[in-house]
């Protein structure tokens, strides 16, 4: 999905932030894990980037396919890419959605079909360790959401790769951080997962 809410001013400078890395590292290509309709994907082509996007909804990967962009329907936890594909990936509000009892699997797929050393930036909204039925939702099925403490997240993402970059802020209440009538205290996470190099040729 294309995140959970409007790409705020920082969400944006921490994109064109990712770019600029990729750029000065010289990586030509990024993978999108959970691409929605292609609102992000379309700007990292506009900065010259080779894109390849999955998501697991069909109507948004159709959205996605009509802006031009190479994308096609996928789940994290299986993704249809050989070992070590991708100089690059960006993953923001997907893992949101992915329960404690999987994240390591789907985090690990994502290291296996990056290149040693690559890059992985993920974004998400913090909470206190809390799996639950969003209660925001109007329609039914609800969105699953895993909120993690930013403790768990550097755990969680720790245990793949180096966590080479951490920050966090809080995007204000309603609509714009995500919590509808902003009954929910919360912050957005921004990280980059730096992948193990591999053994020395």
């Amino acid at each position: 999905m294309d995140g959970t809410g409007p790409m705020t001013p920082h969400r944006t400078e921490c994109r064109d932030w990712f770019i600029r890395l990729l750029k000065d590292e010289h990586r030509h290509s990024l993978f999108e894990l959970g691409c929605g309709t292609g609102v992000e994907g379309l700007d990292f082509v506009r900065a010259g980037l080779h894109y390849t996007g999955v998501d697991l909804s069909e109507e948004s990967i159709q959205s996605a396919r009509a802006k031009g962009l190479d994308a096609s329907v996928a789940s994290g936890r299986s993704l249809p890419f050989a070992d070590a594909t991708f100089p690059a990936v960006w993953t923001m509000g997907t893992l949101l959605h992915v329960p404690n009892a999987v994240i390591h699997d789907v985090v690990r797929e994502l290291v296996r079909v990056s290149a040693p050393g690559a890059p992985i930036a993920v974004g998400l909204w913090s909470g206190d360790d809390e799996e639950v039925l969003n209660p925001e939702d109007h329609d039914e099925p609800r969105r699953f959401l895993s909120r993690r403490s930013d403790d768990d997240v550097r755990r969680i993402f720790g245990a793949h790769g180096d966590v080479e970059h951490f920050e966090t802020w809080p995007e204000g209440t309603g609509a714009e951080s995500g919590t509808g009538a902003g009954q929910r205290t919360q912050h957005y996470q921004f990280l980059v997962l730096r992948t193990p190099s591999g053994p020395p040729n």
